[in-house]
């Protein structure tokens, strides 16, 4: 590629913003050129609107310590300078849809790590390896705002990253019933143990919106196109718990399944370990080689061990046996700001960039 897309990441100085900035460092495709944050932080060097809440343990990366932040609300300027953005901005949902939405129709592509868009019927909710066909639903969404080149995509909730993959890949066996409750990381709410000190030690068996989401937002991904829209999968039940745990990164989930054919563990395994989708195909730079691993010990997978497996793209399996109840149970892993977050989207970019919908101005 001759020339890399330029790029904006609004709400670039909170922590998913700061993953944005530390996984697009020498990306091969894509350059940050733009830094949008709250009015408080405009006019600021990045280095001096961040100060000392520089969350990521990689260090900033210089090319962007001297970019002067922009005002998120400033649209017009930041949309001559980009190609697309990256939305991670910290606003409440209305004001978030609608600021996404002034983006798009200002003929700028949106990727979004936000919620807000995530049911808006023409707007792709994608894990690119599970549902790149949902990209269609772009042309309609498009005619809608009336643009030519300006859309919003979305990636998912953090949470159903360590389990959708894995029923994705068991389609074959006809899951119909699940229940799984997951075990979520203080980043997941933008924290470090420097900022939320009684987390250590702690668990908090609530966390607000997460069980909701973990319960709907894969039967989206599951769901069809029709008519210009997604109509979300009706095959499959989920019920869940979320809980707040003291570990810094990663997500993981303990599931319960009930299949209408019925596998055996060697078949679930294998449909794990060979599952791949269109970003293996195309080798896409943020692709991980391997999407799902099964690891055979029972006390894996671990955080400590296992949350960086594929520079934490790459999901992790292990403890399939069966239940007493329920036909199987599994426990899932997942980086959360990194497959969840941050690098989730910008593998959706990839993909939006291969399949020619996200361009060159």
């Amino acid at each position: 590629m001759s020339e890399k897309l330029k790029v904006g990441i609004l709400g670039g100085t909170g922590m998913v913003g700061q993953r944005f900035i530390s996984l697009l460092e020498n990306h091969p495709w894509f350059e940050v050129v733009t830094i949008a944050a709250s009015p408080r932080s405009a006019g600021k060097t990045y280095e001096e609107a961040v100060g000392g809440r520089w969350k990521m343990t990689t260090p900033m990366p210089e090319a962007v310590k001297n970019i002067i932040v922009k005002d998120v609300n400033d649209i017009d300027a930041i949309a001559a300078e980009v190609d697309f953005v990256f939305s991670a901005v910290d606003m409440t949902k209305d004001e978030i849809r609608a600021i996404e939405e002034k983006y798009a129709k200002a003929e700028i592509p949106v990727v979004s790590n936000n919620s807000a868009h995530r049911w808006t019927p023409d707007v792709p909710m994608m894990v690119p390896e599970i549902n790149p066909q949902h990209a269609e639903v772009i042309e309609a969404q498009k005619a809608r705002l009336g643009t030519k080149r300006g859309f919003i995509a979305v990636k998912p909730n953090c949470s159903i990253q360590s389990y959708a993959p894995v029923l994705s890949a068991w389609m074959e066996f006809e899951p119909y019933e699940v229940i799984v409750s997951t075990y979520q990381a203080i980043s997941g709410a933008g924290k470090t143990f420097k900022d939320w000190p009684e987390m250590e030690g702690n668990i908090i068996p609530y966390i607000g919106g997460e069980e909701e989401k973990s319960e709907k937002e894969p039967l989206r991904i599951w769901g069809e196109v029709k008519d210009g829209q997604i109509v979300p999968a009706d095959f499959i039940k989920i019920t869940s718990q979320c809980i707040r745990v003291p570990v810094l990164n990663g997500h993981t989930a303990t599931v319960f399944v009930k299949f209408k054919k019925q596998p055996t563990k060697e078949q679930l395994i294998e449909a794990i370990r060979n599952f791949k989708g269109l970003p293996q195909e195309l080798e896409l730079p943020s692709a991980p080689k391997q999407f799902i691993q099964y690891l055979e010990d029972d006390n894996r997978p671990q955080v400590a061990l296992d949350v960086d497996f594929e520079h934490g793209m790459g999901i992790s399996v292990g403890r399939i046996r069966e239940d007493s109840i329920y036909d199987w149970k599994f426990v899932g892993l997942s980086h959360n700001t990194v497959r969840g977050a941050a690098g989730g989207a910008v593998l959706c970019a990839e993909l939006l960039k291969a399949k020619g919908y996200i361009t060159a101005k």
